[in-house]
Parts: C-alpha cells; sequence; structure tokens
C-alpha cells in the first residue's frame, strides 16, 4: 500500500510539474506573441511613414516641374514684384485684371517650394489646385478671386490625409472638404499646400514622426511655434499670402507671435468646425477655433469677410448666420482697454512686456482710454478649468492616439506624466507641493475629472467662470483687453516642458474670447539684458525653464495679444488694425 501511495504521489507531483512548466511555457509564449507584435506594428509604422514621406516629396517634385515649365514659357513673370504685395492690393489687381491668377499663382508656388526647402513647413502639395487655377480663372468669381491659401493638416481636403501627426491616422483619406475649404474655394481661392504641425496637436511646438520638424524662417535654432507652426513658417517667410489654422490653446496666436505675423482666433463657433480634424472629438470645456493668419490685419479682416457668407451659412447651419460687420471693423470711436502686462501665473519676457507697455502708451496717445486689468482666479483656472478641460479622461484619449508609432522629441516630456497610474500622479503631486507647488497642482489635474458627474460639474465651473469674467468686463467698462501673449520663439524642445506659459492663449479658449496677436516690435539687447536678471514670480522650474525657452532671440518678433467679448471678432479686429496702425506711425 505505502508503494502505491508513493507512485500516487510521484504521479501527483508530476501533473504539478508538467502544469507549471505548461503554465511557463504559455507566459514565455504570450511575451513572445506580444515581442512579435510589437515589431510587427513597429514595422508597419514605419512603413506608413515611408510611404507618407514618398506622397510628400512626389507631390513638391511634381509642382517643381510644374513651376519650370511655367517659367519657361512665360519669361516675364515679376514674381518679387507680385510676391511683395499685400493681400488687399493682390485682390485688387486680380479684379481689375493687372495681374493673371497664372502669375500669381506660380509665383507662390514657387517661393512655397524654395521656403520648404529651408524650413520643412509643408506635409504636401494639393496638386488638385493646378486644375482649380484652371477652374478659378475662367469664373473671376468671389472676395479671394485668384488668391493661392494655405491650409493647416488638419483641415479636410478630398483624398488626402489628416493625420494630425500621428501614424494611426495615415492612410486614411478625407471623402470630402471641410467646410472652410468649400468656401475658399467659392470665393475663388486656390488651396494649394498643407502645412506641418506638431504630433498630435495639443503642443505648441512643431514637429512630428512623420514630416520633421518645422524650422523658423528667421532663426533656424529655433522654433516657429505651434500648432499652426508650419503656417506661421509659410506666412513668415514669404510662401503664403494668406493661411488658415486652427487654435485650442492659443495654435494660431502663439505661432503668429513667434514669426511676427497676424492671426486670429475667432470666437468659438464663428467659423465651421466642419472637416476640422481634432486628435480626439468630445471635448467641451476649452473650444477650438479655426482662424486665419497672414502679414496684415487687413488681410485677416478680408478672410473673415470672405468666410462669413451665406454659403458657409448654408453648408453648416449651426454657425450663427452673422455677416462680417464691416462698419464696426471700420469705426474709428475711442475705445476705452483693459491691459495687463502680467497675469500673476506666468511672468512674461522682458520683450513681451516691454511690447504691452509700449502699445499702451501709444493708444493712450491716440486718445483711448486705459484701465489695469487683472484676470480673474488664474491659478484655479489654469489647473482645476483648463488642464482637467482639455484632459478630463486623464488623457487617456490621447494616450491611445500615439499608439502605434514613435513619439517625437517635441512632445516627450509634455506625454511622459500622462502615461503614469492615477494613484502615482496623485502621490508624486503630494511629493512635490512643498518645492514646486505650480507643477503639483498641475500633475494632479491630469488624473482627470473621474466621473459623469464630476463632468458636468466642470462644466458648470466654466460656465460660471465665463460669467464671472464678463461682469468683470462690464464692471470696468472696459471694450477690449490689452494683453502679453507667449514669445519670442523657443529654442527647441522647450514648449513640451513649458505648459504654465499657456496661461496668456489658452485662458481665452476657455472663456470663448475673440483673440488676435500683431507683431509690434523686436527683442533688444536690452531684452536680453534683462532677461538675464529673470526669476520669475514663483522661482520654480517652470521659471527657469522659459529663461532658457527664450534666450538668444536679438532681433526676433515681439508681438501683443488683443481681445474681445464673445461674437464681437470684427472689435476684436479693429482694435487689431489700431494697434498695428500706431505702431508703423510711431515707427516713421
Amino acid at each position: 500500500m505505502d508503494n502505491v501511495k508513493l507512485c500516487l504521489q510521484g504521479v501527483e507531483l508530476d501533473r504539478r510539474t508538467a502544469a507549471l512548466l505548461t503554465g511557463a511555457a504559455c507566459g514565455a509564449g504570450a511575451l513572445v506573441v506580444a515581442v512579435l507584435l510589437k515589431v510587427q506594428t513597429h514595422r508597419e509604422a514605419q512603413e506608413k511613414i515611408r510611404r507618407a514621406r514618398g506622397r510628400r516629396a512626389d507631390s513638391l517634385q511634381r509642382a517643381e516641374q510644374a513651376v519650370r515649365r511655367y517659367k519657361k514659357s512665360h519669361p516675364g513673370v515679376d514674381s518679387a514684384f507680385i510676391l511683395a504685395k499685400s493681400l488687399s492690393e493682390l485682390t485688387n489687381d486680380l479684379q481689375d485684371g493687372s495681374l493673371s491668377p497664372e502669375d500669381v499663382f506660380y509665383s507662390y508656388m514657387e517661393k512655397t517650394l524654395d521656403v520648404n526647402k529651408d524650413v520643412n513647413c509643408c506635409t504636401g502639395i494639393l496638386l488638385e489646385s493646378f486644375e482649380d487655377l484652371k477652374t478659378v480663372a475662367s469664373k473671376k468669381e468671389g472676395l479671394l478671386y485668384g488668391v493661392p491659401v494655405s491650409i493647416k493638416e488638419n483641415y479636410a481636403y478630398k483624398n488626402h490625409d489628416s493625420s494630425c501627426g500621428v501614424v494611426v491616422n495615415l492612410e486614411r483619406p478625407d471623402q470630402k472638404d471641410s467646410v472652410i475649404v468649400e468656401v475658399l474655394k467659392r470665393q475663388g481661392a486656390i488651396p494649394f499646400v498643407k502645412t506641418n504641425l506638431p504630433q498630435a496637436l495639443l503642443n505648441y511646438d512643431c514637429g512630428n514622426p512623420i514630416y520633421g520638424q518645422t524650422l523658423h524662417p528667421n532663426n533656424l535654432r529655433k522654433t516657429p511655434g505651434g500648432s499652426s507652426g508650419g503656417e506661421g513658417a509659410l506666412v513668415r517667410g514669404g510662401g503664403s499670402v494668406l493661411g488658415f489654422g486652427s487654435d485650442v490653446g492659443g495654435s494660431i496666436r502663439i505661432p503668429a507671435s513667434f514669426c511676427g505675423i497676424c492671426g486670429l482666433k475667432p470666437t468659438a463657433g464663428r467659423l465651421s468646425s466642419k472637416g476640422l480634424k481634432p486628435i480626439f472629438r468630445g471635448q467641451k470645456s476649452v473650444l477650438s477655433s479655426p482662424g486665419p493668419m497672414a502679414r496684415d490685419v487687413d488681410a485677416v479682416a478680408l478672410a473673415m469677410q470672405a468666410l462669413l457668407c451665406d454659403h458657409m451659412f448654408a453648408l453648416d447651419p449651426t454657425v450663427p448666420p452673422i455677416p462680417f460687420d464691416m462698419q464696426m471693423y471700420q469705426s474709428s470711436e475711442p475705445l476705452r482697454i483693459g491691459y495687463l502686462e502680467d497675469d500673476g501665473y506666468t511672468q512674461p519676457s522682458p520683450s513681451m512686456a516691454r511690447g504691452v507697455r509700449e502699445v499702451k502708451a501709444l493708444l493712450e496717445q491716440a486718445g483711448h482710454t486705459l484701465v489695469p486689468y487683472t484676470p480673474l482666479k488664474i491659478t484655479y483656472a489654469v489647473t482645476e478649468l483648463l488642464v482637467k478641460g482639455l484632459l478630463a479622461d486623464g488623457a487617456n484619449r490621447l494616450v491611445q492616439k500615439l499608439e502605434g508609432g514613435p513619439l517625437d522629441p517635441c512632445l516627450r516630456e509634455q506625454v511622459m506624466p500622462y502615461y503614469l497610474p492615477n494613484w502615482l500622479k496623485k502621490t508624486l503631486s503630494f511629493l512635490l507641493k512643498p518645492v514646486f507647488p505650480r507643477g503639483a497642482a498641475v500633475l494632479r489635474s491630469l488624473c482627470g475629472v473621474g466621473s459623469v458627474e464630476n463632468l458636468w460639474k466642470q462644466h458648470a465651473d466654466v460656465e460660471d467662470y465665463i460669467g464671472e469674467t464678463i461682469a468683470e468686463w462690464r464692471r470696468l467698462n472696459i471694450d477690449v483687453l490689452l494683453c502679453p501673449v507667449i514669445g519670442p520663439a523657443f529654442n527647441f524642445f522647450y514648449c513640451g516642458k513649458l505648459s504654465s506659459a499657456l496661461s496668456y492663449t489658452a485662458l481665452y479658449n476657455l472663456l470663448t474670447f475673440p483673440a488676435g496677436v500683431v507683431p509690434v516690435s523686436t527683442v533688444t539687447a536690452g531684452d536680453e539684458e534683462e532677461l538675464g536678471r529673470y526669476e520669475g514670480h514663483h522661482q520654480d522650474h517652470w521659471d527657469k525653464l522659459l529663461k532658457q525657452a527664450v534666450g538668444g532671440s536679438e532681433g526676433l518678433p515681439v508681438a501683443v495679444q488683443c481681445v474681445a467679448l464673445p461674437w464681437q471678432d470684427e472689435l476684436c479686429l479693429r482694435f487689431m488694425k489700431e494697434v498695428e496702425r500706431l505702431v508703423q506711425q510711431s515707427r516713421k
């Protein structure tokens, strides 16, 4: 019997051993499968990137060949003369026939190809534009008749990708044009090129693993800003007389500031966003707006006038049918202007603070009334409303969009905390609070809202904050607001480290206020010297980074930001125009 028992025990041991061995084999097999799948996914991503780059290279090459053919058959075209014209002058010459759409189109196409070689701002030439040119030339219709325009990569254009710089969106071409592209074509414009943006959009640099890093046209060691950075670089470089970007936290205004051009973020909902691809849908606390970018304010205003037409209102009935108010834009009544040099959350760089002071003085000399203004509860607005609103799901959807492809260097430091579990974010936030309170608060906000009930509360808090801010404007009886914008242009890889600087721009997305940027000066040697003494309000990690980010900027553009109440886009533009006029007058 004892022998039998021993035999049975041995059998049981063998079974357990076999089970353990089987389990280990399965585990090892699963690990091997996981590794193989990862390798396969990486290869597929690299192949997609290779094909996307191939499509871009082919479009650039074919466009270059077309330009060479046209120049050979039209040797008398004075491209420099054409490119020097403002949009207003260009449209007048096209309308009266003193310039042909063909000469203008090929002049800008040639310049775009040259600019792209220097700064890598284009994701592809829209080869359909060569056929569109023939159609436009035969019709002679629209406020933008014959004007070549550039569009940010996330604008839907039939049969082209709107990748937002992420691999998972490649090879999913749009089935139809976005509403803005349709309206531009109806107004006689010719969209001819798509421009670069940062990976996943929610960053204010301009690099992605598909199309690479875009450089600043005036300083190749600087970023042009983002996320509409390709537009900023192309307009500044002279390759586009009118471009279109999008803005969810400063994405039109920051590249406008960095590059020294004009840009408008309209009231959310004033222009159609139909066919404008976000990195993820459904986020309603901090709203995005498409908008124009150009060399001067009149060009931005003309773009708004062209878009705010019956055709857009018919294509997208969710847009209120409010045509452009030319009387408001051309008004010369004195304004009561709120102003701030510093929002109390992020101390602006010396050059940007100086820009506000100098413009304030010019406005007072011109007879306007300037009133000190302080944004309400700015720390609360940044952490509880902006960060929690943009990333209410704890950034899960954004992280999903980044899967299956490499992570761009400009985004890496920004998104690393997104991958941490919430318990670790909260623990690190607690540990950081004594030494880095701003960072600790943002890290905790990255946990998201946690429930539907909390999301509803967050939406209500945003509504309350908008109401309180409008009440403060009414109390001060101000028409518009003058304030700093982020700048000057950052050195590479600082945008992803410095979310704090967005307090100056993202606040007006939260509030849904129209806001625009106007270049007013350039960085001086005195600004650089003062930057050496910059400490910031908090003397924390972000303040030190800001000092490093803007260093070495002498000669680069300095801008200010102009803001108005919701649906008063024309008043915002009128204020921008007044700033532009006074600055130009003072230079003379």
